[in-house]
């Protein structure tokens, strides 16, 4: 049976804000004692084609995806700010091929995008 994503079911319903948040929380970095939690791995597992799905159906959402695959310290030393780009997605799939999500972006046409 088919499961049914609240994040893809904002999308398809044109709920933004909702899918917005939804991205933002999946994407914010968590702590515990033993370990970092980040929700990148799981969104991509469930999603593979989630920038192929933001490009077409909700283009206004890939500043939100595209900024939480980025953290940022915040702590700045001689005017420079340690950064992690979690960008694996973007380039391989999850059976190890070259991903399509830069042909996807390439492809949106948004200059300040790419």
């Amino acid at each position: 049976s088919d499961t049914i994503s609240p994040l893809m079911w904002a999308i398809d319903q044109g709920h933004l804000e909702a899918a917005d948040a939804i991205l933002q929380d999946l994407l914010t970095i968590r702590a515990d004692r033993q370990r970092y939690y980040h929700g990148a791995d799981a969104l991509f597992a469930r999603h593979p084609d989630i920038l192929r799905r933001l490009c077409a159906d909700a283009p206004a959402l890939l500043w939100t995806l595209l900024e939480g695959l980025v953290w940022r310290s915040r702590v700045v030393e001689c005017r420079k700010r340690r950064a992690v780009y979690f960008c694996k997605h973007l380039f391989v799939g999850e059976d190890a091929r070259p991903s399509s999500a830069i042909q996807c972006l390439c492809a949106h046409g948004d200059p300040k995008l790419v």
